[in-house]
């Protein structure tokens, strides 16, 4: 969510993007918003309406369709109309991802299914969510990775890690960053400073204080030359220099040159930037986009549903 000069510019934003990113996407945002009244928390709807009523200590977001709630000392999850599906009995718990949601019992972390089913017990001193059939666990102080069955597939070894992505993982020894591949074999040598997962065949990789990129073969393919960067989406990157941001194709070309003050990802073919105090979107070649031609595209998506619907 963007500050902008009122609350109503915030809440106006907000609503085009997630509308508009829904429809690009083939389907309507149904967001829930947590709220707090009487110390109590629930959830409204987009149209700012109670749709559970606050009645829980704590929540979390949704994910999956269930949301993390905590009553008294112990955590629990409920569906879209505050039902509870999962009953608290948790010390802790994490949003649903790929069907399973970490949960620790006293000091040791596990996974459940939606059912509430345990089904990796709480062992691990800490864990992460399941990406590409591998989880990072922690054991002591090292870290490696599980398979769905809860078996060791890399061995806890390492300082930090990330997670996979494209058949590779981050991890670090010491101060150094690389490389593993699935096996556990480092696949990339630990050189790098700081690193980033692979997106769409290139990951960010930082190196005396400047971001560049490699493929997956550690090859630069765009020198370390940015004070930042973030991943490559729909073939561009956003890269900061100073204190102005633009956007690169892969092979490190300036394509919307470096004038805004913020940026973030393309998503649908948009871009949100910043100028000043004012977010804006802008098409690939940094045309902005008015709100207008925005909503005719919604509608066009729309159409189209209804008429294959």
């Amino acid at each position: 969510m963007r500050l902008l000069l009122s609350r109503f510019g915030v809440i106006f934003i907000s609503i085009w993007m997630m509308v508009f990113y829904g429809f690009a996407h083939g389907q309507e945002s149904q967001t829930l918003r947590a709220v707090e009244i009487g110390g109590k928390w629930g959830f409204l709807n987009e149209e700012g309406q109670i749709v559970i009523q606050p009645q829980f200590d704590v929540v979390g977001t949704f994910s999956e369709g269930l949301a993390e709630v905590k009553v008294g000392n112990k955590w629990g999850y409920i569906d879209n109309t505050g039902s509870i599906v999962i009953h608290p009995q948790f010390d802790g718990v994490r949003t649903f991802s790929e069907g399973l949601a970490e949960v620790r019992v006293d000091n040791k972390w596990g996974y459940i299914d939606r059912t509430g089913r345990i089904v990796i017990p709480p062992k691990f001193d800490d864990i992460r969510k399941f990406s590409e059939g591998l989880a990072e666990v922690r054991v002591g102080a090292k870290w490696g990775f599980i398979n769905e069955k809860g078996e060791i597939a890399v061995k806890p070894q390492f300082d930090a890690v990330g997670t996979f992505s494209e058949g590779l993982a981050e991890v670090k020894v010491g101060k150094k960053w690389g490389y593993i591949d699935k096996t556990g074999g480092i696949a990339i040598h630990l050189q790098f400073d700081a690193v980033r997962t692979f997106s769409e065949g290139l990951a960010e990789v930082k190196i005396d204080n400047k971001w560049g990129y490699i493929d997956k073969t550690g090859k630069y393919v765009i020198s370390p030359q940015f004070d930042y960067v973030m991943e490559f989406q729909e073939e561009l990157a956003a890269v900061k220099i100073g204190k102005k941001w633009g956007y690169v194709d892969k092979k490190g070309k300036v394509v919307i040159p470096l004038q805004f003050d913020d940026a973030q990802n393309f998503s649908a073919g948009l871009a949100e930037v910043r100028v000043g105090e004012r977010w804006i979107f802008i098409d690939k070649t940094g045309k902005y986009v008015r709100f207008s031609d925005i909503e005719k595209e919604k509608r066009k998506e729309k159409t189209s549903r209804d008429v294959v619907d």
